[in-house]
């Protein structure tokens, strides 16, 4: 949800009393788009955010103390000189536009007490913050410079003279029924009212519009020359009652969440929203928590997501790389399958020697391998004897024979390389946290299909023994150890099931956590995570609800999401067994039992509900 007029509205309302009043202690700039001041109050010190950013422009308080730059950019110094050890003096909203203004007072160079206007500018990828000189509106300096070239209503350079955005043209609340109906009049009859709303009145959101239609009770897409009296006065009543910051006595933020677990919150508002009602939602005790969450959160998906785009391209063009190998070695194969015939006409023509004329272009000649006797039509050279013809298709079979030796292990390498980057792919995909990603990009080093130093976790305690009292070079230096987290679920029947997350919390799960008796699932031969089953000892097998949803998960956790009737394979754990030189994630193992299944919906949900914190 867009942070719109009037929640911003509301926002202002809400830290305008704790804002007013506090010292600046500390300025930085940790992203390109994003300041923070560090506050002095008398009870203690509170973090302000102010963020230009185009997908989330906005300003909260904020808990978040993010690394900065090695140097400070020029913007950030420029802050420092100015509101450094200044006070806040007041913060307000030009009526309900977007733009918030922070007076600030300060002494300047000379000693003199001055008054300075920061102006956040929310306003999508146009937003900014600007720093301005009231007194001759002269702009210090701006978050994002640009001049005419650019923008051919104003410019944002230092020394500039500052000019708000243009107005756009929208009425404020309105509390005159019909001065409201009179203004959405002068739109054309046959737009739906959320359009006209959005269009004509200030600090209106496409989300705030469809709330005001729906809490009238009218339809969605009822455009204006549909609505009778009855309609317009719902209509309005609902207006006044969400668009007007003074006509909400007691506010009610909200966050909303899917209903998948641990999901990030899709939207918030200032009082419940009906559209949102079929989502679980959270009240957040004030609205700056509110924000806070929702945009963190979003911040985090950001970079989550551009972290699993960036590994997800490395395993991509990897993965295009293997396949056109395997095209080029199949092609290859094929070919030297083909010439392996060639063996059989130097002997065909070795046996007819005598038949054959100098310079014939072929030779017709009896196929003793055939038991029917059937004529063959041999191809020659007619340049060189027939001895040498036969020679020449002996060095074909030969070359072809090689081929085949050569190629046959460079193909299963390959192949080997594919299906190592196929559970890549699902382990990619699958990842919900930037740990989890984090392991991923380490396997990716460790394996040589991305740059870095190669790095082995070590995650379980070192074996008993004399220390190494020998100096450790780089390369012998182990970075620290961390636990391995995998998912961990309990069945209907309260047992334990373990999923790897990745290919090394697969070896981890199966090689380490796993006891010989446990059991073990995986989707046969498709990528997907392991999945152990703790067995009390001398139990052979779980319940059979247990063995059910174990394979669920398996199937859940695996490229056949979604699929029906997936066999999985189960067997102990002491049939694992890893091969010198695998991939990691990679097992073998011969005695095994199958089980096909399609995982009923709604034994996945609760499942998958049911997730608890790994030790």
């Amino acid at each position: 949800m867009a942070l719109d007029g009037v929640t911003l509205a509301y926002l202002v309302s809400e830290l305008a009393p704790q804002l007013t009043g506090a010292r600046i202690d500390k300025i930085s700039q940790p992203e390109k788009d994003e300041v923070h001041f560090q506050l002095r109050l008398q009870h203690g010190s509170i973090r302000l955010l102010l963020s230009t950013s185009a997908t989330s422009p906005r300003f909260h308080l904020t808990q978040e103390n993010k690394k900065n730059p090695p140097s400070p950019p020029m913007f950030c110094m420029i802050l420092r000189k100015h509101l450094e050890g200044g006070k806040i003096v007041d913060l307000h909203q030009r009526e309900l536009e977007r733009v918030v203004t922070f007076e600030i007072q300060n002494y300047n160079d000379r000693g003199d007490l001055v008054t300075l206007h920061l102006h956040l500018e929310i306003m999508g990828k146009h937003s900014n913050l600007i720093l301005v000189d009231p007194t001759t509106s002269t702009i210090l300096d701006g978050l994002k410079r640009y001049s005419h070239a650019i923008s051919r209503y104003r410019e944002v350079l230092p020394g500039r003279t500052y000019l708000a955005p243009p107005s756009q043209g929208k009425q404020p609340p309105l509390e005159d029924e019909e001065l409201w109906r009179k203004t959405l009049y002068e739109e054309d009859l046959d737009r739906p009212i959320t359009s006209l709303l959005l269009a004509r009145f200030a600090g209106i959101s496409p989300e705030l519009a469809r709330e005001i239609v729906i809490q009238a009770g009218v339809n969605m897409e009822i455009r204006l020359h549909q609505c009778g009296d009855i309609d317009f006065s719902r209509l309005y009543q609902a207006y006044r009652r969400l668009s007007n910051p003074e006509g909400v006595p007691e506010i009610r933020p909200c966050l909303y969440y899917n209903s998948t677990p641990q999901s990030s919150p899709v939207a918030f508002s200032f009082v419940p929203f009906q559209q949102y009602q079929e989502l679980r939602i959270e009240n957040p005790s004030s609205l700056n928590d509110a924000i806070r969450s929702f945009y963190l959160s979003k911040s985090n998906n950001n970079t989550l997501e551009s972290k699993r785009g960036s590994l997800r391209k490395v395993v991509q063009d990897q993965h295009a790389h293997f396949s056109k190998k395997l095209k080029l070695y199949d092609e290859a194969l094929s070919n030297a399958n083909s010439g392996l015939a060639y063996q059989k006409w130097g002997e065909l023509l070795t046996a007819n020697l005598y038949h054959i004329s100098q310079g014939s272009v072929e030779v017709a000649v009896e196929d003793y391998y055939d038991p029917l006797l059937s004529s063959v039509v041999i191809p020659l050279n007619p340049h060189i004897s027939a001895i040498d013809n036969a020679q020449r298709y002996y060095k074909r079979y030969n070359k072809a024979k090689a081929t085949l030796r050569q190629t046959e292990p460079l193909k299963e390498a390959a192949l080997e390389e594919v299906r190592y980057l196929d559970s890549l792919r699902v382990s990619l995909e699958q990842a919900s946290t930037l740990a989890e990603l984090d392991e991923i990009h380490v396997e990716l080093v460790n394996q040589g299909y991305v740059a870095g130093k190669h790095l082995k976790k070590d995650n379980f305690k070192p074996k008993k023994g004399r220390p190494n009292t020998k100096s450790k070079s780089k390369a012998n230096v182990k970075t620290p150890k961390e636990a391995i987290h995998p998912r961990v679920y309990r069945s209907s029947q309260g047992r334990i099931i373990y999923v790897g997350k990745n290919n090394a919390q697969n070896d981890w799960l199966s090689l380490r956590k796993g006891k010989p008796n446990d059991l073990w699932l995986h989707v046969k031969q498709i990528p997907g995570s392991h999945v152990l089953v703790p067995l009390e000892e001398g139990e052979e097998f779980p319940d059979d609800s247990t063995l059910e949803e174990a394979a669920a998960l398996a199937i859940y956790y695996s490229q056949a999401r979604g699929s029906s009737q997936v066999p999985v394979d189960y067997t102990h754990v002491k049939q694992l067994k890893k091969p010198n030189s695998a991939k990691p994630g990679m097992v073998i193992y011969e005695q095994n039992w199958t089980l096909y299944l399609t995982p009923k919906l709604e034994v996945l949900e609760q499942l998958l509900a049911s997730e608890e914190l790994s030790e």
